[in-house]
Order: C-alpha cells, then structure tokens, then sequence
C-alpha cells in the first residue's frame, strides 16, 4: 500500500494595500483564504504601501492605516511564525526590480490595462505611477520568485502581464524568474450590502471586521435583499438575495438550508435574515476583535513583528537583485582588474 502523494509545497506572495482596518469583503475574499494558504505553503503577506501612493495619498493618515491593517492581518490569524509578514516600503529591491522590469516592459501592454484605462479617467493628468502600477505588481511578486498568487477576477489581466514581463526578462538575460500560476479560486468577487457593486471601504457597502454587534447589526439592517419580495409574506428567492449568499460564507451550513427554506415559505422576513447574518457575522469577528484589542495595547508586538519579516523578506530580495544586476550588466566590478 503506498502512501497519498503530498501537495506540493509552494511560495505565495500576495499583499494589500494599507487603507486601514480590514473589512468583510477583504475577510472573505482574501485574508481568509490567506490563513489556510499558510498551513501548506511557503507564504509571504505584504501591506503595499508603495502602491498607495501611485495616485497620491495623505502622508498623515498612511502610517496609521499601515498600522491599522497590521493589526487587521494579525487579528484575522495571518501568522508570522508561519509565514512573512511585512511592509513593502520596508524592502527597497521592490522599487529596484520595478524599475529594471522597466526595460522589458513595452508601454502598449501598459495602456492596455482595463484598470489604467479606468483610473487615468479620474485625472486631468495621469500620474504616470498608475502607468507604471502594474509592473511594481509584477516587482512584488517575482522579487520572492513566487509561483503562485491568490488573485480575484479584477487582477487576472495584471497578473497574465507578470507572467509576460517573467517571460520577457528570461529571454533577454536568461531563466531565473518563474511565470507564477494564478489561484484564481481562493479569492472569489464578494458583492457589498447594496447588493450591486464588489464589496468597498470606499463605497459604504462593508462592515469592519473589528465593529462591535451594534455597528455590525447597524450596517447590516440597511442591506439590499430579494427586490421582489415586497411584503412580509411574500414568497423570498434566496438564489438571487446577497444577504442569503453572504449566509454561505458566514452561517452554519445546515442553518444555511432552513434559512432558504423559510425565506420561500416567507416564514422568516428579510429582515429576520438580516439579524441572523448579522449574529454570524459577530461571532465570526468576535476572536478578531478580541486577538485586535491585544495588539493594539501591544504596538511594539506589531513592529517587531513586521521588523522581522522585512529582514526575512530582504535575505530573499538582496539574492534575487543580486542575480537580476550581474545578469543586465550592473555589476560593474566584475570588469575591474583585482589588485
């Protein structure tokens, strides 16, 4: 009898820009797929704040929203003894490699990115870090030789350009970087309690993960349902109401099928789902407001936390530049003469 073959063991690399304390949609479709990522793989978490200035940002309110999402990524069970956790500011080769991978990059490919052509919109002048955002994304990602990244849908076209960029460079100076595969599946689009747009800090259509019940139950109460279902007795369709998707990410499984059954029965109302979702949604944060009221009393549990991953993640950067430099010619001493 032979043994089951393992899962291959891999590295991943993902990261999230600092807008301060996590919300649901970033729970759902992200940090928790992160969390049982880092039981099988050689994973490495990262709060992008290069990337949040490409636009401009306020130099006042980013190191607390730095903050703020540390905390948020230690709340949730991102761990640093199982994998590295850090600031991106904090590792100068990310900046470094972008800049080199601008010499493979072609400027069409550039503007032929939806997001680019989505943001520039926005701006009478368009800040050429928009431009230049995805090839720092492709930085982030080869600078760790990652070869898998937990991407949403909205991130394929980027991620396919760091695969391009991959390909690009190791023509032009030889193998070295892998094309990384995109885990398409652990990060899937989570619509906001308006029931139309992705989840969003910026639209008011989340709830943070670190609220209290009131302000959960408060936020919640104003979440789209079934926009049929008029009356109490109504008959719901719980196929086409958000609330009752949320449940399937949050609510027992089992309460899940009665909720669906009563909702076309119109034994519960909308509104009876809604505080059951947001039960789930309380004792879902509960451990994480508690694990963030830790670290919070503790900010120097933080620092050395995201200090020590910044010097693990660097031991890998410097090798990787290292290799990248002498392979485009920058390492100019090797010309000079010893003695």
């Amino acid at each position: 009898m032979t043994d089951e073959p393992t899962a291959k063991r891999r590295r991943i690399f993902s990261g999230m820009q600092p807008s301060g304390e996590a919300h649901l949609g970033n729970f759902l479709g992200a940090l928790k797929p992160w969390v049982e990522l880092q039981e099988q793989h050689d994973c490495i978490w990262c709060i992008v704040d290069d990337h949040a200035i490409t636009s401009g940002s306020d130099p006042k309110e980013l190191p607390r929203r730095t903050f703020d999402l540390a905390v948020s990524y230690l709340a949730v069970g991102l761990d640093p003894e199982k994998a590295i956790l850090f600031v991106q500011s904090d590792v100068a080769e990310h900046t470094e490699l972008a800049w080199l991978f601008n010499a493979v990059t072609p400027v069409g490919d550039l503007e032929r990115m939806t997001q680019y052509k989505d943001k520039s919109q926005q701006f009478e002048s368009v800040p050429a870090g928009i431009l230049n955002y995805p090839i720092l994304q492709a930085a982030d990602i080869l600078l760790y030789r990652a070869d898998a990244v937990p991407v949403g849908e909205d991130q394929r076209q980027h991620l396919e350009l760091t695969r391009d960029i991959a390909r690009k460079w190791n023509a032009a100076y030889g193998d070295y970087f892998p094309e990384p595969e995109g885990l398409i599946g652990t990060v899937g689009r989570i619509v906001g309690l308006d029931g139309n747009a992705k989840m969003s800090k910026s639209l008011g259509n989340t709830v943070g993960i670190l609220a209290d019940p009131d302000e959960i139950w408060g936020r919640v109460r104003t979440a789209v349902t079934d926009p049929q279902r008029v009356k109490r007795n109504d008959p719901g369709r719980p196929e086409v109401c958000n609330v009752y998707t949320l449940h399937g990410h949050l609510t027992d499984p089992l309460r899940v099928e009665e909720i669906a059954d009563q909702c076309r029965t119109a034994e519960i109302g909308c509104v009876d789902c809604k505080r059951i979702l947001a039960e789930s949604i309380s004792e879902t944060f509960a451990p994480m407001r508690e694990r963030a009221e830790h670290f919070r009393r503790r900010p120097d549990e933080v620092r050395d936390v995201l200090d020590h991953g910044a010097e693990r993640a660097r031991a890998i950067a410097r090798e990787t530049i290292g290799e990248v430099r002498e392979r485009m010619g920058l390492d100019w001493r090797s010309a000079v003469p010893s003695g």
